[in-house]
């Protein structure tokens, strides 16, 4: 019977497997190891490349000790990254823009502080910091921007337009804002969405397509004509306003609403045929330019009298609209703002909440829309 013949290593050769066994052992106890930091920085909220580049860069204790902070992790990400900036990167608010990293450094050579950069960066898109960061360093830089709805593209005009009127700076930011630094119609802002906040009037116009949504017959009972429309939102919360001022012995009626752009056009050819071109340019808008074709300004008057502004369903309008969500769109006060005469019948939905902060507020639709809406 044969026997078995055992395989047997040399030394030299076991040895061998002995160094491999500790090289592999050793790679795979750094890879562990380095794969366990990078987690850790995940959880912290930074990326897989900016984790990389952080344990790289030997700044995990650092970056441990700031915690969770998007512009530091964008800053590792991005090919820009300088390292005597790494303080500053992680002290400026972070903003989605492509070009953040980038702007902030030329920002920094200019001389700006990381509170500043982080009031410029919140104050414009990507586009707007990037040419914003050409120029020389503006010393008061809180001049204006630490007004919440200004804009960064915006700052020259800004600074003419209080230079001009010598108004202050939250004035001119909302001045400048509404266009109200430029001509009447000249340069307008299209605007092509339907919406209850929605801003038209001498720098804000609707194309002749512009079909408001929603658009329904007002009932008869409620209308001086038949055939009046308007959106449906707005007429009924109007039946509402009526009925509800009818048990106060308060009688209302609507005496016009929605017009289209061709109608406008009409409106425009009448009286500049009876009264000219001089009248019109200063009391009738242009087509286009009429809250009218929006389908949510409703004029009112009363069925006791011809005379609006001096009736009792004028006096309770004034202090119950906004209840229904309506708002007194032209007043005498505002006519700065409004660019519009005093107009007591003219009344705009804009739904409850926003009718009623503009009333307790005291403001117009133009100021609530800088404000807020487009920011």
């Amino acid at each position: 019977m044969a026997t078995k013949r055992r395989f047997k290593l040399k030394p030299e050769a076991l040895n061998k497997l002995k160094i491999i066994g500790i090289v592999l052992g050793i790679v795979l106890a750094i890879f562990i190891f380095y794969r366990s930091n990078i987690n850790d920085l995940k959880r912290l909220g930074y990326s897989e490349k900016s984790a990389n580049k952080i344990l790289l860069k030997f700044k995990k204790k650092e970056v441990s000790a700031l915690g969770k902070n998007k512009t530091l992790n964008k800053a590792f990400e991005s090919d820009d990254y300088i390292e005597k900036n790494f303080t500053s990167y992680s002290k400026i608010e972070y903003q989605n823009q492509k070009n953040i990293i980038k702007n902030i450094n030329k920002l920094l050579e200019k001389g700006y502080s990381n509170e500043e950069i982080s009031l410029i960066l919140s104050r414009g898109e990507d586009k707007d910091v990037s040419e914003f960061a050409k120029r020389a360093k503006i010393r008061y830089i809180e001049e204006f921007f630490t007004v919440s709805y200004s804009k960064l593209k915006n700052y020259d005009r800004y600074v003419s337009y209080m230079n001009n009127s010598r108004e202050d700076e939250e004035t001119s930011v909302l001045y400048v804002n509404l266009d109200l630094d430029k001509e009447d119609y000249q340069e307008p802002k299209p605007v092509d969405e339907f919406s209850y906040t929605m801003l038209v009037n001498k720098h804000h116009r609707l194309d002749r397509e512009f079909i408001p949504r929603d658009l329904k017959v007002i009932d008869k009972d409620y209308a001086s004509e038949k055939g009046m429309k308007a959106n449906a939102t707005a007429i009924a919360q109007a039946k509402k306003m009526i009925d509800a001022a009818k048990k106060d012995d308060k009688h209302l009626i609507i005496n016009s609403a929605y017009r289209s752009f061709k109608d406008q056009e009409e409106i425009v050819e009448t009286y500049q045929n009876l009264y000219g071109e001089s009248y019109v340019e200063k009391y009738v808008l242009k087509p286009g330019y009429s809250e009218h074709q929006t389908g949510l300004g409703i004029d009112f008057g009363s069925t006791d009298t011809n005379i609006f502004i001096e009736s009792d369903e004028y006096k309770w309008m004034e202090d119950n609209c906004y209840k229904y969500g309506f708002i007194h769109r032209f007043k005498t006060k505002y006519e700065d703002i409004t660019e519009i005469k005093n107009e007591a019948w003219h009344y705009r939905y804009v739904g409850k909440k926003i009718a009623k902060y503009i009333y307790d507020n005291d403001i117009t639709l133009e100021e609530y829309y800088a404000k807020f809406i487009e920011k």
